[in-house]
């Protein structure tokens, strides 16, 4: 049992004096490739990581949830009943407790189950994937809240189903306006492969990675730059995406193509223009990262990584100056590819990296930081790891 699986077990006997009724884990994620484009419809390359959020769980006798986490040292609890009222709200529960909290409140709000006929749960949470450093923590958390309740009122329900409400949570319940790229990731992850997400119909395509088989190794470098997605740089992104949806006709800019670029620029202002031109684009990479994994291999993805930091960098503005300077270093230092991934404005880079040259890249990255006068970034490698599962 994983560090975070006895600690969130040992928080949820703190706090009932009983053994957890079971255990269940989800994952953050690494989007290979594929930013921003997932609520305009378009195609992602995510894949789970070997960081979990663990959540354990205890049935209660009345009809009230309570959830506690390492994130905070009080328990919140609601009555079952309230929780269609609950969401949307301003603060009535702590931000971290919207995430396990919206997640239950989506379940009933769908309509997928009676308030009065479940039973009370007790849950608590402990996790080691970095909060804010882009890789998926607040997915981590819904996937592992929402698949210990599917379990514990038995509801039935698939993973895409759990994506879903996974979602609705993070948009309506926390008010982070984000995609379903995250969720399914979590959901649906498997080892030693990717997801190709189609985020418009919700097909999922298993994509053999093959880094290991490659000799190649994915470097998390977490710059320590906190970001939110409840904030506002995000949504401002995602309300210039809607613009140029609707400047050019179409539903979202998935149905916009790399040729339709020139009339988008004529009708356009120069940062709405920009921020279509990424999103298009970076459809186009994922397409291409796609075919030249299956065709040439991991090996000669590096490119692609390289062009879709230099659009996040210029074209959408969400880097800052340490997710730049840790690409940089990283490439200099002899990295196939490398890019920064999540939202922007903070959080993490990758960089795909010879085993062997692991150690070498990392101490060029901490130097690079001192000589910028940044803070230390905490550098890690991660794996290709399954989805959502019950551990216990």
């Amino acid at each position: 049992m994983t560090d975070a699986a006895t600690e969130a077990r040992a928080l949820l006997r703190g706090l009932t004096d009983a053994e957890p009724f079971g255990g269940w884990s989800a994952p953050g994620r690494v989007n290979l490739i594929g930013e921003h484009t997932d609520y305009n419809d378009g195609f992602v390359l995510p894949f789970a990581i070997d960081h979990r959020t663990h959540v354990a769980l205890g049935i209660r006798q009345d009809a009230v949830i309570r959830v506690t986490s390492t994130f905070a040292a009080d328990a919140v609890e609601v009555p079952i009943a309230e929780l269609p009222s609950l969401f949307p709200s301003e603060g009535r529960v702590p931000e971290w407790a919207a995430y396990p909290l919206g997640v239950a409140w989506a379940l009933v709000a769908a309509s997928v189950v009676d308030p009065s006929e479940l039973s009370g749960l007790d849950l608590a949470i402990a996790s080691d994937v970095p909060i804010g450093a882009g890789l998926s923590s607040s997915a981590a958390i819904e996937g592992a809240t929402a698949t210990a309740l599917n379990d514990a009122w038995q509801l039935g329900l698939d993973r895409v189903a759990l994506a879903r409400i996974g979602r609705t949570a993070e948009n309506d319940a926390v008010g982070a306006p984000t995609g379903i790229m995250d969720q399914m990731a979590a959901m649906l992850g498997r080892a030693d492969a990717g997801i190709f997400l189609d985020c418009r119909s919700l097909e999922a395509t298993v994509v053999d990675l093959g880094f290991a088989a490659a000799g190649l190794e994915v470097l998390v470098i977490d710059t320590g730059v906190k970001h939110s997605h409840a904030t506002g740089g995000y949504r401002d992104r995602r309300e210039s995406c809607e613009l140029g949806a609707r400047l050019m006709g179409v539903m979202a800019l998935r149905d916009v193509s790399v040729e339709d670029l020139p009339r988008a620029a004529e009708i356009m202002d120069d940062v709405t223009f920009r921020r279509v031109r990424h999103i298009v684009t970076e459809n186009q990479r994922v397409l291409d990262t796609v075919h030249t994994l299956r065709t040439e291999g991991a090996g000669a993805i590096g490119e692609l990584l390289l062009a879709s930091h230099a659009s996040m960098r210029d074209d959408f503005e969400i880097s800052v100056p340490e997710l730049d300077t840790a690409v940089d270093s990283a490439m200099t230092a002899g990295a196939v590819g490398a890019r920064m991934t999540g939202g922007g404005f903070g959080g993490a880079a990758i960089a795909l990296v010879d085993h062997d040259r692991v150690a070498t890249t990392m101490d060029a990255v901490a130097a690079a930081f001192e000589a910028s006068r940044f803070s230390a970034p905490t550098m890690f490698t991660v794996t290709p790891s399954e989805g959502a599962r019950r551990d216990a």
